[in-house]
This record gives C-alpha cells, sequence and structure tokens, in this order.
C-alpha cells in the first residue's frame, strides 16, 4: 500500500505529493512545522503541539490554513491512511503561493499546508535506546528566534551532518559562553549526581519542545526535582546521567559528548524510567 500524504486539500500518494515552485516555503523556508508523535495508535500532545503551532504562525503573520479542529481531522486521516501505529505525523504551514518577493504577499494568499506521516521502525528505535546516543557540540550560528518552529534549518541540517560524519547522532548548539544550547533537532537535559534534571530555561534562545515540556509532568510524578538553567559542556560531561527530548525520541539516553564517556557508558535509570513513565502522563487522543 502506498504512503499517502495530504497537500492543500488533496490526499495523494506520497512519491506524487507536490507543492507550487513558488510556494514561499520552497523559496524562503516563509513557514513553520510541527510533528508529533504517533505512539500505540494514540496522537501524543496534541494541544500541546497545536497551540506551538499557533504561537509560530502568530509570530510570523501567517494565517491557519484551516480551522485548529479540521486539522486534527486531517492529521488523524494521513494517521489512517498510512498506518500508522507507532510513528509520526507531519504538520507544514506556509505563507503560501505567491510571485518571489521579499515582502508579504496580499493578505487574502492561502496559507500552503502540507501533512504526512511514517512509521517508525521499534527494533531500531530499541537499539538506539539500548546503545544510546553520541553527540558532538557546535558554536551556534543560528538566528535568533529559534522560539519559532520555522523551516528555515539549514544550521541545523549542517550540525546534523557533521555529527553523522563524526558518528554521532545529535549536534548540540553552545553558546560564546560555552554553555549548552539545545540540540539540533532536540532539547538537551543532564542529570546530576544528587539527581536533579537540568534543562536550559526556554526563553528565546531555545524552542520550547513539547516534550520537554511534558517531561516536567513525568518528572513530577516520578518525584524528580527540575532545574531550569544553563550548564556547561564541562557539566555534562560530569554528570550522572545526559539524555536529550524531542517527539520523535522521547527521553533518549546519551552515552557520549565530544568522545568524552557520560559516567559508565550505558543509559541511565533516570533517563529509562522517564522514557517508560512519558506514554501515561502525556496527553492523548485516538489517531
Amino acid at each position: 500500500m502506498p504512503r499517502i500524504a495530504y497537500v492543500n486539500g488533496r490526499y495523494v500518494v506520497h512519491r506524487d505529493a507536490a507543492v507550487h515552485i513558488e510556494d514561499r516555503g520552497y523559496q524562503f523556508g516563509d513557514g513553520v512545522y510541527e510533528v508529533c508523535e504517533v505512539a500505540r495508535g494514540f496522537v501524543i500532545d496534541t494541544v500541546r503541539h497545536l497551540d506551538r503551532l499557533n504561537r509560530s504562525l502568530g509570530e510570523l503573520s501567517i494565517a491557519w490554513p484551516m480551522a485548529r479542529k479540521a486539522l486534527i481531522v486531517v492529521m488523524r486521516e494521513v494517521i489512517r491512511r498510512n498506518r500508522v501505529v507507532n510513528g509520526l505525523v507531519y504538520v507544514q504551514v506556509t505563507r503560501g503561493v505567491a510571485g518571489r518577493d521579499f515582502v508579504f504577499p496580499p493578505p487574502d494568499t492561502p496559507s500552503s499546508l502540507v501533512v504526512i506521516a511514517r512509521k517508525f521502525d521499534m527494533a531500531a528505535v530499541a537499539k538506539r535506546v539500548e546503545n544510546g546516543l553520541k553527540v558532538i557540540t557546535v558554536p551556534e550560528n543560528r538566528w535568533d528566534r529559534v522560539d519559532i518552529k520555522s523551516t528555515g534549518l539549514l544550521p541545523n541540517v549542517l550540525a546534523k551532518q557533521k555529527a553523522k560524519e563524526a558518528g554521532c547522532q545529535e549536534a548540540w548548539f553552545i553558546d560564546t559562553d560555552g554553555m549548552v544550547k539545545e540540540g539540533g533537532s532536540s532539547n538537551a537535559w543532564i542529570v546530576t549526581k544528587d539527581g536533579v534534571l537540568v534543562t536550559r530555561p526556554a526563553d528565546h534562545g531555545i524552542l520550547r519542545g513539547i516534550t520537554r515540556t511534558t517531561m516536567f509532568d513525568v518528572a513530577e510524578k516520578l518525584g524528580l526535582k527540575i532545574e531550569e538553567r544553563k550548564f556547561s559542556v564541562a557539566e555534562a560531561k560530569a554528570a550522572r546521567e545526559v539524555f536529550i527530548s524531542s517527539a520523535t525520541t522521547i527521553a533518549m539516553p546519551v552515552v557520549e559528548i565530544d568522545g568524552a564517556t557520560i559516567a559508565n557508558g550505558h543509559p541511565g535509570s533516570i533517563t529509562l524510567s522517564l522514557r517508560q513513565a512519558f506514554f501515561d502522563v502525556a496527553e492523548k487522543i485516538k489517531a
């Protein structure tokens, strides 16, 4: 059965899906996106993801492509048509199609909407959890508004490619003070010797990850303390545990940073407990 995508009002075979060559997302990166996890037949944290989508659209003055309830219907239909039980659903909204000009097109220009879904290889996910991830660090070189989940991700692409070439799975952006900001597609966390979770405050310097937000609820359920503060690369290397969070990784253990082994080089028990408890705590709607 072929994969199916939703593109501007039509469900089409994935391999034939296309947007216009003058779509502003294609020409300018003038758009935003969201990624929701699909787990055990449920869409995870839909409300928070769509709240953040609303914020990103508002920050860039892009109109919603359809009513919020209608978008949820489309997301669920794309998931159903692709028979995704464990995987993700991706939503992208751009400012629409218009003649190439840097200034905004006329206000009545319809936004463009693309929705796709795909399955996870659960055996590969399990292996990654078992082995943990390796991370490299790179200097921060992104624009100042990374709090907006925009499609302008070239620095992230280059950082992730550099990580791949180094035999790693993620790259952390480091500010001029040597402090960890976030990953190319994830938020960064450490666990101190006392078992306290530490993550950088979600101000305009990082994206306020939805999984990161829900992790606060998970930590509360498990009786774990969280500190929102900056931490250095050196502190991360000396931490009891390190992990990343995102909709596609949940809590994923990190076992190496820039070649330095974290603790005993194996995924930590606190990270694994957060991962195990996440599904029961997160908001869910039936896919």
